[in-house]
């Protein structure tokens, strides 16, 4: 299994001038991966609660959520720094963005990486963000599906054109082509049989989190059900875990996480300290003597 770790971005973490650092560091100690997350909007009185288990109304977010780099930007800063750990977003809010420039700035991402980009995609679960960004929470599952239908089509057509229920793009050329062919990875993220579904027809593989293993089982039985009845083989479907250390965790503990991520099947798992220990340096200390210690462990 893959083990990645999260890039410094938000919280007490959020240094910009410490990303290069961090990212070359930790690939020096072994990392496979580095991943992000999005965040645009931390409400005083938000109208949903962190999707989560222990946040309430009272306690309706991690307090760290108040201060968020952006996600690619921290990635490039990371891909310029580095020469082979892959470069994640779990999960990039697709329906933020406009589908046209989500692309441009990607494949540009995986050109300057040298193919090196996992495109995780989520579709949000705070309604105040939506309402920010004037986007419509309610059908932000349909605009995901024709954000990947723009997506697949500006990586592998060429001249391109879409005509769809939200978005018109005559046709034009695009001899802008990502590294990774026929396109980088596509992980979808949520945890809803909708969301499994649509991963299961659409999708490269899994953006989860990391749950009890019977949870897990039950969750991906329904990708997998999903992609066999689409036509497509099961077996091929990546799954890469987002696993949030409690503070005061040791490496010890963070080892057996990630024995037991490893158990349920997963290809990758990366660990979060921005919730668990206050700054960069600790994050990856103690993130290298996780790794170290669960190599040792097998």
């Amino acid at each position: 299994m893959r083990i990645g770790i999260a890039l410094p971005q938000y919280g007490t973490h959020a240094h910009p001038t410490r990303i290069a650092d961090f990212a070359r560091d930790a690939e020096a100690a072994g990392f496979d991966s580095f991943w992000v997350n999005d965040r645009a909007l931390t409400p005083v009185e938000p109208d949903d609660v962190y999707p989560m288990p222990g946040y309430t109304p009272e306690n309706p977010y991690p307090p760290e959520y108040t201060t968020y780099l952006d996600p690619l930007t921290v990635l490039t800063v990371a891909a310029t720094a580095t020469t082979r750990a892959r470069l994640g977003t779990s999960v990039l809010n697709a329906t933020w963005y406009p589908p046209l420039l989500l692309a441009r700035t990607l494949t540009t991402l995986d050109r300057l990486s040298g193919g090196r980009l996992d495109v995780g995609l989520g579709i949000g679960w705070m309604r105040d963000e939506a309402a920010a960004l004037n986007t419509d929470f309610g059908k932000r599952g349909a605009h995901l599906d024709e954000i990947l239908d723009i997506l697949r089509g500006i990586w592998t057509e060429n001249p391109f054109a879409h005509e769809g229920p939200n978005w018109r793009i005559p046709r034009a050329h695009v001899d802008l082509r990502p590294a990774q062919r026929p396109h980088p990875p596509v992980l979808l993220g949520g945890f809803s049989p909708a969301a499994l579904r649509r991963v299961g027809r659409r999708a490269d593989g899994w953006a989860g989190v990391a749950m009890s293993p019977s949870r897990h089982a039950a969750v991906w039985a329904v990708a997998r059900r999903a992609a066999e009845e689409a036509g497509r083989d099961p077996a091929a479907l990546r799954q890469e875990i987002r696993f949030f250390p409690e503070p005061g965790a040791t490496p010890e503990s963070i080892a057996a996480a990630l024995s037991t991520v490893r158990a349920t099947g997963a290809d990758g798992c990366f660990f979060d300290l921005q919730q668990t220990v206050r700054e960069p340096t600790e994050a990856l200390g103690l993130g290298i003597r996780a790794l170290e210690r669960y190599r040792a462990g097998g």
